[in-house]
């Protein structure tokens, strides 16, 4: 069962690693850095098609990663 725990964190791992590097670039240049996050946090820039699906792709692989890290460090701590 660990075993199997253990690739499955590692297929998760790498999902994740890929949803974020399709993920496309907000801003790019010094502008994007200074308006770049204030456009974000207010909701400016809606998110739709691709980026929507990549971006809740996103949190829910990074979810899985997580209780994923935490159910096979218990496993392994049990041992």
């Amino acid at each position: 069962m660990e075993i199997a725990l253990k690739i499955i964190l590692v297929i998760a791992s790498l999902g994740l690693i890929a949803a974020v590097l399709l993920q496309p670039g907000k801003s790019a240049g010094l502008s994007g850095a200074i308006s770049g996050g204030a456009e974000h946090l207010f909701g400016k820039q809606k998110a739709r098609g691709l980026e929507l699906f990549l971006s809740r792709l996103t949190m829910g692989l990074a979810v899985v990663f997580f209780v994923l890290s935490l159910v096979v460090a218990y496993f392994v701590k049990s041992v």
